[in-house]
């Protein structure tokens, strides 16, 4: 054998025979980011909110969109001072308790619901159609119904949150317990654990993490739903206090309003994320691997 074919190649990664360079570039630019990373991560995601808060200080000081139709950032600043300091907490106050209290009872619910769906043929055969159907019902039709049968109180709102977050968290859990690798129950089998200890001694906490990534997806469309009830029947709530807004044509409130929502969700978001790297400490050293 000739020198030249003892030389290694220069389309491969030492270590690794035949597994070329650019696939080591492109595994490590989708791996999650290390501890050394996370700071030009969280700088990057910085920048994003200056560049949209300086595109909109350009087109709204430069005179291209009227403020009738978009405030200012300065604007919406002295609405968001006005509005915390005359009541709008107590609006946001009754937004959260009421988002959390019917995701609360959706995800007690759906979680071992959707745990049983995808665990269990039977189960999943007799109830996922159902759960499927409710799914494409869309929650803020039924609010006149639950106008009707349970009228315009704090019941109404909870029960259209229930109904928007309870079949999405029960079909995506159901798709987190079925992606849990078939070769790891297999090798629960051969070492002698029966079927119920396969369930929840290696098939639920091996899907837990994804669990909580659902519900912290979920969570994000409950926002969604208990603003149209607050829109359609309330007497407080951020949605009210759009549409109180929307009625004298105060656009910087509306602005406000909105952007509360997204802080709000923001936060809630990065906890559950931080939540769920703290419980499952061993999934987060599995994917920066």
């Amino acid at each position: 054998m000739s020198s030249a074919e003892n030389q290694p190649d220069e389309a491969t990664q030492p270590g690794r025979p035949d597994r070329p360079v650019w696939l080591g570039g492109l595994r490590e630019a989708f791996t999650p980011m290390s501890h050394g990373r996370r700071l030009p991560g969280l700088l990057l995601g910085v920048s994003a909110f200056v560049v949209l808060l300086g595109v909109w200080s350009v087109v709204t000081y430069g005179g291209f969109i009227d403020d009738l139709f978009l405030p200012t950032p300065g604007q919406t600043l002295s609405a968001g001072i006005r509005m915390f300091g005359s009541g709008f907490t107590s609006d946001v106050a009754a937004t959260v308790i009421r988002v959390m209290s019917g995701f609360a009872i959706a995800a007690v619910v759906g979680v071992p619901v959707g745990v049983l769906i995808g665990a269990y043929a039977p189960v999943q055969s007799f109830i996922e159609p159902l759960f499927s159907f409710v799914r494409y019902m869309p929650a803020s039709a039924f609010i006149p119904l639950f106008i009707f049968w349970i009228g315009i109180g704090e019941s109404e709102k909870i029960a259209v949150i229930i109904l928007g977050s309870l079949p999405q968290i029960v079909l995506m859990v159901a798709s987190n317990i079925r992606n849990v690798p078939i070769a790891l129950i297999e090798a629960s089998y051969t070492l002698g654990t029966d079927r119920a200890n396969v369930l929840w001694k290696v098939i639920v906490p091996k899907a837990s993490p994804d669990i909580l990534d659902t519900l912290r997806i979920v969570l994000g469309w409950a926002w969604t739903y208990v603003i149209v009830a607050e829109i359609v029947g309330a007497s407080s709530g951020i949605g009210y206090s759009i549409l109180q807004s929307q009625r004298s044509m105060a656009v910087d409130r509306i602005f406000v309003a909105i952007l509360t929502l997204g802080v709000i969700g923001l936060i809630v978001d990065n906890v559950l994320f931080l939540l769920n790297r703290a419980l499952f400490k061993w999934n987060a050293v599995k994917e920066s691997e």
